[in-house]
């Protein structure tokens, strides 16, 4: 049976941090633009490595950016009561109270970057000073411990990274049980004997409060992200720009050229004495200009479209090379920029920036991809956040909602739709399938929970007024029939 002492978890914790760290390195090198340097020769100089990282072309935030944007929690659902009737949404439950005490409207997005960028990222859930919060841990400095890693959302054991090694000064790291907190101290990642456990303390969990989300997860309990599949296609971007860049360097532009005629030096004058002089009434001659290697320099030739080139001997010859063609290595960056598009299902207008006549109905086609990616995350997400919910519940002793699997989070509409068009749909979906209007207000572009809240609060007024004018009416008929003009609520109260 493998060991399951505190030392030997965060041993165990500590050495698969140093396991991916090359790998997570490298993943967030790319994401924040520093790439691999393109192909170049042995021999290349300055300027050849000035346009080797002019040509880095980073296109991973934008990878990572377009379905993190979509991802936007704008509620929760609790499950059902314990009289088994669905329970509303509020933005006064215990739950939603949570998220707002943690600030996660903001929060959130760093939790799905992470994810996005390295494949997954974590949520630590504990008690504080201001109550139970939550907040996000990065994949570089957070490992945690799976009987399932497939299947199981609740880690056995986990630790995250608080302190780095300085010098003499150890690191710092928090460790996490099923039941307990530990202070775990440590010489480097690598030096598993120089790791250190303190003493423990009750988290108040009954389990890890530790969730991970994860953005794909295959049956070995591996989690990719977008960015690592997409390195080799960067790279191809990355060497085709450079090709690019240099071919409009060196090739793209005319060059003249003169046979038969020595180029102009450039002169020093010389004193009486052989000393280099610049006075020209102190030169008696003059001579060559010698560079470094011994050799005379030429002068430099300010050639433009004012001046006329001539020569005195009749032999000399005058003309020009053309200039070479840079069209097939501009069609091949596009090439490969919607070979990235298809890869990572991200729509080629996001990258290529081409909208021009496209009509709404190619807009969806080419969005379609990126829509189910995106409910994909969503639901991946969705599952993680609940358990954060649970764990949330728990921790401030809401033992109903503790055991809540029933729970739903609720998922901002983001997508880019006029408020005519969505007015238009949700009409006709009250008007021909007989849904109830109150149930489309959520579906109503940009709505948040508060302004639902609202509505709902005016609607039960209205009807409070409309049912009390409808009481009245009926206790009043004479009334009623005095007038031909519709008697309103007011007039209603006045009559009686």
């Amino acid at each position: 049976m493998a060991d399951t002492s505190p030392s030997s978890l965060a041993k165990e914790l500590l050495a698969i941090l140093h396991r991916d760290e090359g790998r997570l390195r490298r993943i967030d090198r790319y994401v924040h633009g520093e790439h691999d340097d393109p192909y170049m020769p042995p021999q290349a100089d300055d300027e050849y490595r000035l346009l080797a990282r002019r040509a880095i072309s980073n296109w991973m935030p934008l990878l990572i950016g377009t379905p993190a944007q979509a991802l936007y929690v704008d509620g929760f659902r609790p499950g059902t009561t314990a009289a088994g009737l669905p329970q509303a949404s509020s933005s006064t439950s215990p739950q939603w109270s949570h998220w707002q005490r943690s600030r996660m409207d903001a929060r959130q997005a760093a939790v799905y970057r992470g994810a996005l960028s390295f494949g997954h990222s974590f949520v630590l859930t504990e008690k504080t000073k201001r109550g139970v919060v939550s907040k996000g841990l990065s994949a570089k400095r957070t490992a945690a411990l799976y009987e399932d890693p497939a299947n199981d959302e609740t880690p056995y054991a986990a630790l995250t990274i608080v302190a780095k090694p300085k010098g003499d000064t150890p690191g710092k790291a928090r460790m996490w049980d099923g039941k307990y907190e530990y202070p775990v101290t440590f010489k480097s990642r690598s030096d598993l004997d120089s790791v250190r456990v303190g003493g423990k303390k009750l988290h108040g969990a009954s389990e890890c409060p530790v969730t991970r989300f994860a953005a794909s997860v295959d049956l070995e309990g591996r989690t990719v992200g977008v960015v690592e599949p997409m390195i080799a296609l960067q790279n191809r971007i990355n060497q085709t720009i450079f090709d690019l860049l240099v071919s409009q360097t060196y090739t793209s532009h005319e060059v003249r050229y003169a046979t038969g005629m020595a180029p102009p030096l450039q002169m020093e004058l010389i004193d009486e004495n052989g000393n280099v002089t610049r006075d020209p009434a102190q030169a008696v001659d003059s001579r060559p200009k010698l560079g470094p290697d011994g050799q005379p320099m030429p002068a430099a030739i300010n050639h433009n479209a004012r001046r006329f080139l001539f020569a005195e001997d009749p032999d000399v010859k005058f003309g020009s090379l053309p200039a070479g063609p840079i069209g097939s290595l501009i069609d091949s960056v596009d090439m490969s920029i919607r070979h990235l598009a298809a890869i990572s299902q991200t729509p080629p207008h996001h990258l290529l920036g081409q909208i021009a006549n496209l009509s709404a109905e190619a807009l969806l086609a080419a969005e379609t991809a990126l829509s189910r990616k995106i409910a994909e995350f969503q639901s991946l997400f969705g599952e993680a956040w609940e358990r954060v919910f649970r764990l949330a519940a728990e921790l401030d002793g809401d033992t109903a909602a503790q055991d809540d699997f029933h729970g739903e989070v609720q998922w901002r509409d983001m997508e880019s739709r006029s408020l005519a068009q969505a007015a238009d749909a949700l009409g006709k979906l009250a008007d021909q399938l007989g849904i109830p209007v109150r149930g489309l207000w959520k579906r109503v572009p940009g709505v948040t929970q508060t302004e639902y809240e609202d509505w709902e609060q005016m609607a039960e007024e209205d009807d409070s007024v409309g049912q009390l004018a409808t009481a009245l009416t009926r206790a009043t008929p004479d009334a009623a029939t005095t007038s031909s003009v519709p008697a309103t609520a007011d007039r209603v109260v006045m009559a009686a």
